[in-house]
């Protein structure tokens, strides 16, 4: 298991960690089988979404921040980021990627994304590399 470390920047963010992962599986030397990915917080999820146009990544978290405000009446998490747990719920705390002749097997707009939902702070994703038999 390889542990990644993303850093964030603002409360609400989805940050490209693609590379981080294909760095995981060229180090592992493994050519065929699945990474799976977790995140290792419970207001931090994963997800595999476009990558290419930045007005996707804005127009999710704008959707999210509608669907869960953070100051909603009813919350009674005495932490004050309920809205975080439930953004985290929506989209899971982990992913499965296959890997093919060494590289992340992704469509051609796809990328991998830390979805930080309690920022800005240092975030910790577990990494492990299946082999295909």
């Amino acid at each position: 298991m390889k542990e990644i470390r993303v850093r964030s920047s603002e409360r609400c963010q989805m940050i490209p960690i693609t590379a981080d992962l294909q760095a995981v599986v060229a180090e592992s030397g493994v050519s065929e089988g699945v990474l799976f990915a977790q995140s290792l917080h419970t207001t931090g999820a994963l997800t595999i979404n476009e990558n290419a146009d930045p007005d996707v990544v804005h127009d999710l978290l704008a959707k999210l921040q509608r669907l869960a405000p953070p100051d909603e009446p009813f919350y009674r998490h005495a932490e004050g980021n309920s809205d975080s747990h439930l953004k985290t719920s929506a989209f899971g705390p982990s992913l499965c990627v296959l890997v093919s002749d060494g590289r992340l097997v992704l469509g051609t707009w796809q990328g991998v994304f830390f979805c930080e939902f309690d920022g800005p702070r240092e975030r910790r994703v577990a990494v492990q590399i299946f082999r295909a038999e």
